[in-house]
């Protein structure tokens, strides 16, 4: 899963967590490895092991300046593609430098994060067009936290459509309960189909799952809400750090909007200043409030959507083990999902191409419409998910 995984482009932290040119390099672990991500000189983001090649000194410590990072041990220093520029401490005569290189991966910004690519140069992708990536920074908020489980563990949860009946009872309550299941391959992923029977025929939220790990979130809240979006990505086997984001395609966020989400009251949550760790995290039992839990104002007594996901989520265990499953008829999407990544591994194995390679096969949303009998969600749906990027129909799909 790993090799799959760099091929595609991965969020390491935020711009502004890289304020200025030559700032203090960060430290970032992604994918199980440990990284700095430095902006040189000319305001570059880049993204380097953290280990220098001489010593396996810590870079972390090292000097930002004169557009590379220099190890503070013995004064190597690299560039943002790894190439040693500077060796002090052998012969002036040396061409050593030369031979060394500090492993090293491209890097770009869009929405407001640095990405990084750590696939094979030759496999390097179109950066992915997601639309909350190309909107003013006035119209999305983004927050991020460490949820502490595997990251399929945590996108899993992403699409069991059963849960929103309980686990956010009193924050957001369904009028009616998923009883079809469909979920089909796409160019950019999948395409989870959950229905509900109306008296038009069939009531289909259709949710994307863009490669390898990002989600959108259908309008719920009416035509013209904020889209929610996550991405979960894979800190190590028992980690991940998952991205939540609101954006608008056509406005800025108003003043409720964002103030609900500073509230952590939807998907974003409030954490310990200073840390990516959650407030609520499983240490103090997600600070769990049984008198409201009581009271029915809230299922679980649990505060906002994030953590009474990444909360529950993570009770299952760093790594859940599946066997100890029962998963019945509404679990369809979860099996469905698990054998789609199977199966795509598989073929990735033999050498068939990716999804989402194409960056302009992003341009989707999770859509909400009705088929009438007869019509099927397969032949529907990949139409609809397009259509519902484009702002002359989104009030007609969701």
């Amino acid at each position: 899963m790993g090799t799959l995984l760099r091929r595609y482009w991965v969020p390491i932290l935020f711009s502004d967590q890289l304020p200025e040119p030559d700032c203090a390099p960060v430290r970032v672990k992604v994918l199980g490895e440990k990284f700095v991500a430095f902006r040189n000189s000319e305001g570059k983001p880049g993204l380097v092991d953290e280990r220098c090649p001489h010593r396996n000194a810590s870079m972390f410590f090292g000097r930002n300046e004169e557009s590379g990072l220099r190890c503070v041990y013995h004064g190597w220093k690299f560039d943002l593609e790894g190439r040693c520029v500077d060796m002090p401490s052998e012969p002036p005569e040396s061409n050593f430098k030369n031979k060394v290189r500090l492993t090293a991966y491209p890097c770009v910004e869009r929405g407001g994060l640095v990405w990084a690519y750590m696939g094979p140069a030759e496999h390097r992708p179109a950066f992915p067009d997601l639309e909350w990536t190309t909107v003013p920074a006035s119209h999305r908020f983004a927050t991020r936290h460490i949820q502490e489980c595997n990251w399929f563990q945590a996108l899993e949860g992403g699409y069991d459509i059963s849960h929103l009946h309980h686990l956010h009872r009193g924050a957001a309550n369904l009028k009616t309960h998923s009883t079809k299941f469909e979920f089909i391959r796409s160019d950019f992923g999948f395409i989870a189909g959950n229905g509900s029977e109306v008296p038009e025929g069939t009531r289909w939220l259709a949710s994307v799952m863009l490669m390898p790990f990002h989600k959108l979130i259908g309008r719920h809240a009416g035509p013209d809400a904020p889209i929610g979006a996550h991405i979960w990505v894979p800190i190590d086997d028992e980690n991940c750090m998952i991205y939540s984001i609101e954006y608008h395609p056509d406005r800025p966020l108003g003043e409720a909007e964002m103030q609900n989400s500073k509230n952590w009251n939807y998907i974003h949550t409030e954490l310990i200043p200073g840390t990516d760790r959650a407030v609520r995290n499983r240490d103090n039992d997600y600070l769990i409030d049984r008198e409201l839990q009581k009271s029915g104002a809230s299922f679980t007594g649990l505060k906002g959507f994030g953590i009474q996901d990444c909360g529950i989520q993570e009770t299952m265990g760093p790594i859940a083990d599946r066997s100890r499953e029962r998963l019945g008829k509404s679990d369809s999407i979860i099996i469905k999902l698990r054998d789609g990544m199977l199966k795509l591994l598989d073929d990735f194995a033999g050498g068939e191409p990716l999804p989402g390679m194409d960056g302009a096969s992003y341009r989707v949303r999770s859509a909400v419409f009705t088929a009438k009998d007869g019509e099927a969600f397969a032949d529907m749906a990949p139409a609809l998910v397009k259509a519902a990027a484009k702002p002359e129909v989104v009030a007609t799909t969701g």
